[in-house]
């Protein structure tokens, strides 16, 4: 078996300015190095093409507003298409792990999608893992580990309320930098409390904390919890050379971490210092994943003594640590009618910027408590963009009876209502998206 299976896309025809930091040079220069090192002629290492992902997988994990042809190009169908051709690498055994090197990202793009937040559109390793459970069943178990800088809001917002995935983010903290969010206070739905983990870091922080987090955290939580698969989605802008963000994790550091992780499936997210950070760490995780030596790995660029991690920053990542691994180890202890009330729903109510495309969405969500599955949900939105008035019924990937015939009952009132330009019902285990 190839240990480690190479997808590659670098989207040619898309980008969202001429000189914007998420260009096609951010993988174009990783390639040229990879090419350098010989490793498209090393044995472990083997590429492969990607294919446009379907309405149907697309669907399956998206509302896309006000339509798939109106928002999404052909660029962000590669994307996806190109971490499920990855996904498919590992399920039938022809790579142990496989790196989807791709672009646009997709950790930004919520489940209700009117535009662009933070570069996304769609979510790359949230269509991945409703693929892997289309393909090995609904009971199948995955942990997304994100170690973008930026918190993946838009990930946590999909699988917030779903017991199949446990989703880890590792980011700098939501008060220095976009989004905003990711704090440790932030733990899941009612029907998957506490499998939302943000790990929310100080500024600065570098090699030593990062990996601290991954060894004192990260590794322990998915020892307990056993994932079937462990997704990392590798954003590259912790690097202290990032031009958009205040980190300082090294190329060896990124290395490390991949092979502390030792992830089955690596999607490419963030990272923009294009020419200094992303070729290096991009070989250096290719090695680590094959089980070659990434000593040599160096940047062209090196790190100043003040961008260094300082005693005081290793104790506030110490605080962190600790904090995060007690609550999940007394996660079970949480009274759940205490957090979300002992009615039949829960509601919550947001708005969402669109940075990327200057549209604020309103929302305003109800979820089903029920004691036998994770519970239907509705959303109600409506955005700048498109005004009128959307009604979403969701169904969760294992549905008890009472939740499904509640959700067609709901999904009908929606249809009677004539506040709403479109009712759209989907069931994510059926493939299923009416309006």
């Amino acid at each position: 078996m190839t240990e480690v299976g190479l997808v590659f896309f670098p989207a040619f025809d898309w980008a969202i300015s001429h000189d914007h930091p998420e260009r096609q040079e951010r993988l174009l220069y990783t390639r040229d190095q990879i090419q350098e090192e010989g490793l498209f002629d090393h044995p472990s290492i083997r590429e492969y093409r990607p294919r446009l992902a379907t309405d149907e997988e697309i669907l399956r994990t998206h509302v896309v507003l006000p339509s798939l042809h109106h928002t999404v190009a052909e660029s962000h169908r590669i994307a996806a298409g190109g971490t499920i051709v990855a996904s498919d690498l590992v399920i039938d055994g022809l790579v142990k792990h496989a790196f989807a090197l791709l672009r646009p990202p997709g950790h930004h793009a919520n489940r209700i999608v009117h535009g662009s937040r933070g570069f996304c559109v769609l979510n790359n390793e949230a269509i991945m893992v409703d693929h892997l459970r289309h393909r090995l069943g609904a009971d199948l178990k995955v942990a997304i580990v994100d170690t973008d800088a930026h918190h993946a809001d838009g990930t946590q917002d999909i699988f917030y309320n779903d017991p199949g995935v446990l989703h880890i983010s590792l980011h700098q903290d939501g008060r220095t930098l976009y989004p905003g969010t990711g704090f440790t206070s932030e733990r899941g739905g009612p029907g998957a409390y506490g499998q939302t983990v943000n790990i929310p870091l100080p500024p600065g922080t570098g090699d030593e904390g990062m990996l601290m987090v991954m060894e004192r955290v990260v590794l322990p939580i998915l020892k307990e919890w056993k994932p079937d698969y462990v997704i990392n989605a590798a954003g590259q802008d912790n690097h202290f050379s990032d031009p958009i963000t205040n980190m300082s994790f090294s190329a060896q550091g990124y290395a490390k971490l991949t092979e502390l992780l030792s992830p089955d499936l690596v999607v490419l997210e963030g990272g923009y210092s294009i020419e200094s950070a992303l070729p290096y760490i991009n070989v250096g995780l290719l090695l680590a994943l094959a089980g070659l030596d990434y000593s040599k790995v160096q940047e062209p660029v090196q790190r100043l003594d003040r961008e260094k991690q300082t005693k005081s920053l290793t104790e506030q990542v110490v605080r962190v640590c600790d904090e995060v691994i007690d609550f999940w180890q007394h996660r079970s202890e949480v009274k759940l009618e205490e957090v979300f009330g002992a009615g039949s729903l829960f509601q919550r109510q947001r708005q969402i910027y669109y940075d990327t495309d200057n549209i604020y969405e309103s929302q305003q969500e109800y979820i089903r408590l029920c004691s036998d599955c994770a519970g239907w949900r509705v959303i109600y939105t409506s955005s700048t963009k498109a005004r009128d008035l959307v009604g979403v019924v969701l169904l969760p990937w294992k549905p008890c009876q009472a939740c499904s015939v509640e959700a067609r009952e709901q999904q009908g009132e929606l249809l009677a209502d004539q506040r709403f330009s479109q009712v759209i019902c989907v069931d994510p285990a059926a493939n299923l998206h009416q309006v």
